[in-house]
Protein backbone atom coordinates (compact mmCIF):
# COMPACT_ATOMS: atom_id res chain seq x y z
CA UNK A 1 0.00 0.00 0.00
CA UNK A 2 1.26 3.37 -1.25
CA UNK A 3 1.19 6.36 1.57
CA UNK A 4 -0.61 9.74 0.73
CA UNK A 5 2.21 12.26 0.33
CA UNK A 6 1.15 15.57 1.55
CA UNK A 7 1.39 18.40 -1.00
CA UNK A 8 4.14 21.06 0.05
CA UNK A 9 2.78 24.59 1.38
CA UNK A 10 4.56 27.05 -0.58
CA UNK A 11 2.37 30.07 -0.70
CA UNK A 12 -0.01 30.75 2.20
CA UNK A 13 -2.71 33.79 2.83
CA UNK A 14 -5.83 34.68 4.85
CA UNK A 15 -9.00 33.89 2.98
CA UNK A 16 -9.98 37.12 1.92
CA UNK A 17 -13.66 35.84 2.67
CA UNK A 18 -12.70 35.78 6.49
CA UNK A 19 -14.26 32.25 6.81
CA UNK A 20 -13.90 30.84 10.41
CA UNK A 21 -12.54 27.27 10.76
CA UNK A 22 -15.65 25.11 11.57
CA UNK A 23 -14.16 23.11 14.53
CA UNK A 24 -10.89 25.58 15.35
CA UNK A 25 -13.13 28.85 14.58
CA UNK A 26 -9.52 29.79 13.19
CA UNK A 27 -9.85 32.01 9.84
CA UNK A 28 -8.84 29.80 7.28
CA UNK A 29 -6.56 30.36 4.79
CA UNK A 30 -5.58 29.83 1.10
CA UNK A 31 -2.87 28.08 0.04
CA UNK A 32 -0.72 27.86 -3.44
CA UNK A 33 -2.49 28.31 -6.34
CA UNK A 34 -5.66 29.50 -4.70
CA UNK A 35 -3.63 31.85 -2.44
CA UNK A 36 -2.04 33.03 -5.41
CA UNK A 37 -5.45 33.36 -7.27
CA UNK A 38 -6.91 35.06 -4.72
CA UNK A 39 -4.21 37.34 -4.60
CA UNK A 40 -4.52 38.23 -8.57
CA UNK A 41 -8.17 38.45 -8.46
CA UNK A 42 -7.73 41.29 -5.80
CA UNK A 43 -5.48 43.11 -7.65
CA UNK A 44 -7.54 43.78 -10.85
CA UNK A 45 -9.75 46.07 -8.86
CA UNK A 46 -7.51 47.24 -5.47
CA UNK A 47 -4.87 48.72 -7.74
CA UNK A 48 -6.91 50.95 -9.81
CA UNK A 49 -4.53 54.22 -9.79
CA UNK A 50 -4.85 57.33 -11.76
CA UNK A 51 -2.32 56.22 -13.93
CA UNK A 52 -4.10 52.88 -14.55
CA UNK A 53 -7.02 55.25 -15.26
CA UNK A 54 -5.63 56.70 -17.96
CA UNK A 55 -3.79 53.58 -19.67
CA UNK A 56 -7.67 51.97 -19.74
CA UNK A 57 -9.10 55.23 -21.68
CA UNK A 58 -5.62 55.61 -24.16
CA UNK A 59 -6.26 51.73 -24.97
CA UNK A 60 -10.32 52.32 -24.92
CA UNK A 61 -10.14 54.80 -27.74
CA UNK A 62 -7.20 53.10 -29.38
CA UNK A 63 -9.03 49.75 -30.00
CA UNK A 64 -12.11 51.28 -31.40
CA UNK A 65 -10.55 53.76 -33.68
CA UNK A 66 -8.32 50.75 -35.27
CA UNK A 67 -10.92 48.35 -35.11
CA UNK A 68 -14.19 50.08 -35.96
CA UNK A 69 -13.48 52.81 -38.64
CA UNK A 70 -16.97 53.64 -38.61
CA UNK A 71 -16.83 55.78 -34.93
CA UNK A 72 -14.99 58.62 -34.48
CA UNK A 73 -14.35 59.11 -30.38
CA UNK A 74 -15.29 61.64 -28.81
CA UNK A 75 -14.60 60.42 -24.80
CA UNK A 76 -13.80 57.93 -22.87
CA UNK A 77 -14.40 57.77 -18.91
CA UNK A 78 -13.52 55.39 -16.91
CA UNK A 79 -14.90 55.66 -13.38
CA UNK A 80 -14.10 53.33 -10.31
CA UNK A 81 -16.76 52.50 -7.93
CA UNK A 82 -15.07 51.15 -5.32
CA UNK A 83 -18.09 50.14 -2.84
CA UNK A 84 -19.65 47.79 -5.35
CA UNK A 85 -16.15 46.79 -6.49
CA UNK A 86 -17.21 47.96 -10.40
CA UNK A 87 -15.66 50.15 -12.88
CA UNK A 88 -17.84 52.23 -15.34
CA UNK A 89 -16.74 52.60 -18.60
CA UNK A 90 -18.43 55.55 -20.90
CA UNK A 91 -17.66 55.86 -24.32
CA UNK A 92 -18.55 58.93 -26.31
CA UNK A 93 -18.67 59.00 -30.02
CA UNK A 94 -20.11 59.88 -33.10
CA UNK A 95 -21.06 57.50 -36.39
CA UNK A 96 -19.37 58.75 -40.16
CA UNK A 97 -22.32 60.59 -41.57
CA UNK A 98 -24.98 60.72 -38.26
CA UNK A 99 -25.32 63.50 -36.82
CA UNK A 100 -26.35 62.24 -33.21
CA UNK A 101 -23.75 61.16 -30.81
CA UNK A 102 -23.82 57.55 -29.39
CA UNK A 103 -22.98 57.20 -25.63
CA UNK A 104 -22.47 53.69 -24.18
CA UNK A 105 -21.88 52.58 -21.31
CA UNK A 106 -20.28 49.17 -19.90
CA UNK A 107 -19.95 48.44 -16.06
CA UNK A 108 -17.49 45.74 -14.83
CA UNK A 109 -17.54 44.40 -11.69
CA UNK A 110 -16.19 41.90 -9.51
CA UNK A 111 -17.59 38.48 -9.79
CA UNK A 112 -17.30 36.18 -6.94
Amino acid sequence: MVGKTKKKEIYSDLDLGFYAHPVTQAVTRKTNRDAVRQAVKSYLFELFTPATKQSMERSIREVISNYEPRADVIAVMVEEKPDVHALVISVAFMIINDPDPVILDVILERVR
